[in-house]
């Protein structure tokens, strides 16, 4: 796969928009108005059901108690129920048949069941057809009605993805629950953690595989002649994509168990590599690619030694803006050595989107907001973010004067040497993204001697991965790195101008 810090124009896993002809979208909008409003409210009838059941499973129960797995009769009584109730607020939603192929592992073979791919909020028909088994849900969820009464009834793990601590409870608990040798019911995780178009998978996070237990993968298909379902970070909203799929006499949907996967002693002792080959198999039995594209926060990535390269990239769609609003080169340069200028006097960095306007000289507000909340989701937004990014891809700079510049910025304690925070927060800012493991390039860095500004220069020319940055990501003026064998290679995207501008139109 080619590497690129900008996929924005392909159809990149976290872009789907939903493709209905004019005829289909027509006896959408008519069965729409009459199957939409039955169907929403006979769903919301059954979740309503489920809200007392959930709420009773755990009545009288102390906090003690709820820690632990609930047997006897609230658990032969009550699950039966709110399989049921799952089961029919689906049928309401139009999934009249529920196809299985395979058969579901038990809890001694498989203490896991692994969902891929991973594309709707939809996908969650999966538990009614496992038996509800345990989930791993953002702690904020437990707060929503019914939603939260569901999850206290299926004694979700819940976690703080913001807090380090939580992260680590959740893990705590996650192997303690799968390696509880049948005391916990199974738990079922979706990997990708996150929502795709399903075209292809992506990287699995380790969660699944860190206890080093045998799994069971489980694939989601949805075998109808227009895709509704699937929603995900740009495109379709989740609000149309539930609109199209209630419009339709029904949606067929297939639930498939592949064969127990167990682990090797190297996947025991090594959950990335355990994820990776368990992404692998899925990925070959649906008949797609197993990618390395990842949501690293708010943004879509794809990793490079430990970095995230955004598929879409803030800069480049920056530089889009500033010149469909009519800036040349020359205009462009001139600005971001105006801004480099400013965070150099001393003077706040950190602007508002009215400040940034007036920086910009821009009259249309809305193209600066634009701008601005490709950086920032608060209220302000941190300059050197902007002028360092927009410099790394717009050619008009050298890579020593940038970097200095940067190393200037981001040398915490002044001492010429980076820290691998400093580093983190540089190549955040020079690729367009945070960057939130930098422990592999700290470590490269770090293994050629001290960590000068010599030396970053050094390693993102000549080092195998990290020249990458520079042959394909960034352009930089009158650039030769070196390939493995320190040969000469013109800077990839100084070479490439005329295929990068198809980016910029």
């Amino acid at each position: 796969m080619t590497l690129s810090c900008d996929d924005g124009r392909a159809r990149h896993p976290f872009i789907n928009f939903v493709d209905i002809s004019t005829a289909l979208r027509i006896r959408g909008i008519l069965l729409g108005w009459i199957l939409f409003p039955i169907r929403a409210m006979l769903t919301t009838l059954f979740l309503l059901l489920m809200w007392p059941v959930a709420r009773l499973r755990l009545a009288g129960l102390s906090e003690a108690e709820r820690e632990v797995p609930v047997q006897g009769w609230r658990q032969w009584f009550f699950l039966p129920i709110m399989v049921f109730l799952s089961r029919a607020a689906y049928f309401c939603m139009g999934f009249l048949w529920i196809k299985v192929k395979g058969r579901q592992a038990d809890l001694k073979e498989a203490p896991v069941l692994v969902v891929a791919p991973h594309s709707t909020f939809l996908d969650m028909l999966v538990l009614p057809v496992t038996g509800l088994p345990t989930v791993v849900s953002r702690s904020e969820n437990i707060r929503l009605p019914v939603i939260g009464a569901l999850l206290e009834f299926n004694q979700a793990v819940m976690v703080n993805r913001k807090d380090p601590e939580s992260r680590k409870k959740c893990v705590s608990q996650i192997r303690e629950r799968v390696t509880s040798d049948g005391r916990w019911p199974q738990m079922l995780m979706f990997p990708e953690g996150t929502t795709t178009n399903g075209r292809v998978l992506i990287k699995f996070k380790p969660g699944a595989f860190l206890a080093g237990v045998p799994v069971q993968p489980v694939l989601l298909h949805y075998p109808n002649n227009t895709d509704t379902v699937r929603w995900t970070w740009k495109g379709t909203t989740w609000l149309a994509a539930l609109w199209h799929t209630l419009s339709q006499l029904y949606t067929s949907v297939t639930v498939e168990f592949l064969p127990v996967y167990t682990p090797s002693e190297e996947e025991k002792d090594n959950p990335d590599v355990y994820a990776e080959n368990v992404q692998k198999l899925m990925a070959n039995a649906l008949g797609v690619p197993a990618t390395d594209y990842v949501m690293d926060g708010r943004f879509p990535v794809r990793k490079l030694g430990g970095l995230s390269l955004p598929l879409e990239s803030p800069a480049l769609e920056t530089l889009r803006l500033l010149r469909r609003h009519g800036f040349t080169d020359a205009h462009v340069e001139a600005l971001m050595n105006t801004m480099i200028d400013s965070c150099r006097s001393g003077h706040s960095t950190v602007v508002t989107a009215d400040h940034l306007t007036s920086l910009l000289g821009l009259t249309d507000r809305n193209t600066a907001l634009k701008i601005f909340s490709l950086y920032s989701k608060d209220d302000t937004v941190d300059l050197k973010h902007i002028c360092v990014s927009v410099s790394a891809v717009s050619g008009f700079t050298s890579l020593e004067s940038l970097l200095h510049t940067a190393f200037t910025w981001y040398d915490s304690d002044e001492d010429g040497l980076l820290s691998a925070d400093d580093l983190s927060a540089l190549m955040g800012v020079l690729v367009g993204v945070p960057q939130y493991d930098i422990t592999e390039m700290y470590s490269a860095l770090t293994s050629r001697g001290r960590p000068t500004e010599a030396s970053l220069q050094n390693i993102l020319m000549t080092h195998p991965v990290y020249r990458k940055l520079l042959t394909d990501c960034l352009r930089f003026n009158g650039l030769t790195t070196a390939d493995g064998n320190h040969n000469g290679i013109v800077n990839g995207m100084n070479k490439g101008h005329k295929t990068n501008n198809h980016f910029l139109k």
